[in-house]
Formats: structure tokens, C-alpha cells, sequence
């Protein structure tokens, strides 16, 4: 099988006549140089995996807004990593015994 590089404009042509594929391979690309406004953009445009990609940043850093705002774009795991976030805190706060 043959590996070829494709160039960022070919792939944002494709992902404008609605090929998955390089709008994944765009949110690749733009997770990879650290690009959140890009990836923020591309997920805006419907592609998962850029929401995907966001989450798991999100979830490393335990930025609770910022998975807010991922599934308030319409990326549902976002909501249910906001969700686990949210009770492992609350967890946190009753084992210190401050009611939760």
C-alpha cells in the first residue's frame, strides 16, 4: 500500500464536499500542531473527531468549562466526561467532609 502525504488545502477541499476522512484527517493535523482554534472550528463544522480530540485535552487538564463548551457544540461525550468530572469533584468534597 502506498503512503502519500496530502496537503492541508487538498484536504480541506475534500472535507468541503463532505469527505469524513479529511476532515478527521485535518483535526490530525491540527491536534498535532497544538491548533485549538482550528480543532474548536472543525468541530463547529460537525467533525467528531475534532470533539473527540478536544475532550481529551479537556479531560487531561480537568477543565471543566471547557467540556461544557465542547458539548454544548454538539459533542454528547464531552457532557458525559463534564458529568464524571463534576461527581468525582463532589466525591472529593464529601471525603473532606464539606457537604456537597
Amino acid at each position: 500500500m502506498m503512503h502519500t502525504n496530502i496537503d492541508r488545502e487538498t484536504l480541506r477541499a475534500l472535507a468541503d464536499e463532505g469527505n469524513e476522512t479529511a476532515l478527521d484527517r485535518l483535526a490530525d493535523l491540527a491536534d498535532a500542531a497544538g491548533d485549538l482554534g482550528e480543532l474548536s472550528e472543525l468541530l463547529d463544522e460537525g467533525c467528531a473527531h475534532a470533539g473527540f480530540l478536544l475532550t481529551r485535552r479537556a479531560v487531561a487538564n480537568g477543565d471543566p468549562r471547557e467540556l461544557g463548551r465542547i458539548a454544548d457544540a454538539g459533542y454528547d461525550e464531552a457532557g458525559r466526561e463534564l458529568e464524571r468530572l463534576l461527581s468525582a469533584s463532589g466525591e472529593r468534597v464529601e471525603e473532606r467532609g464539606v457537604p456537597g
